[in-house]
């Protein structure tokens, strides 16, 4: 294979690399870049030499590592201090609705499972779960001994982040509901 040929898989493999989350085992790769299996592991390996500084470059903040049998890109073990600090120094993003949606039932029917939140807003709301996890701002309460279904309520954070004391000087949510007479006209509605 050409040097040429391989340099092209290799930008096209760093370019999909960038946006997975998950690691990708060399099929998929092949697939996504549309090239034979053995020029992916090539250039793989030229890749995985040159972040770790072994093709006459600097050795990288990130490096690509086998993984569950894929492939990602990760932030080198020395470096995890700085970016754990550069993400909790930067000002939270906004959230989306469907997080602000998920995040609203579960501060007014708390503590409530994944499954009943699913079913208030009628979609899959697991990765909505986990995002305002990770950003702290519900967390497990308990396990059901019946059914192990995980319980979710705010965290003190989210308190913080809305300027209030306690969930108690939440609105009440009653006088925000439609109360479904609008679209009749005045005879049915009477």
């Amino acid at each position: 294979m050409t040097d040429d040929i391989l340099s092209d898989v290799a930008r096209r493999l760093e370019a999909i690399l960038l946006v997975v989350d998950e690691p990708q085992s060399l099929v998929s790769l092949a697939t996504a870049v549309g090239a034979p299996v053995p020029a992916v592991r090539q250039a793989i390996e030229g890749l995985v030499a040159d972040y770790d500084g072994l093709a006459g470059g600097p050795r990288r903040g990130f490096e690509l590592r086998e993984v569950g049998g894929g492939w990602r890109l990760y932030v080198r073990e020395e470096l995890d201090g700085v970016v754990k600090d550069f993400v909790g120094a930067q000002a939270p993003s906004r959230l989306s609705q469907a997080a602000l949606e998920t995040l609203a039932v579960i501060a007014y029917k708390q503590p409530v499972t994944r499954g009943q939140v699913a079913a208030i807003r009628a979609v899959n709301v697991d990765s909505v779960v986990r995002t305002l996890m990770s950003r702290g701002l519900i967390e497990e309460r308990f396990a059901d001994p019946e059914t192990g279904a995980i319980h979710y309520g705010t965290s003190d954070a989210l308190l913080v982040h809305l300027g209030i004391n306690s969930l108690d000087e939440l609105p009440h949510i009653s006088p925000l509901l439609d109360d479904g007479a609008r679209g009749f006209d005045e005879e049915v509605a009477r």
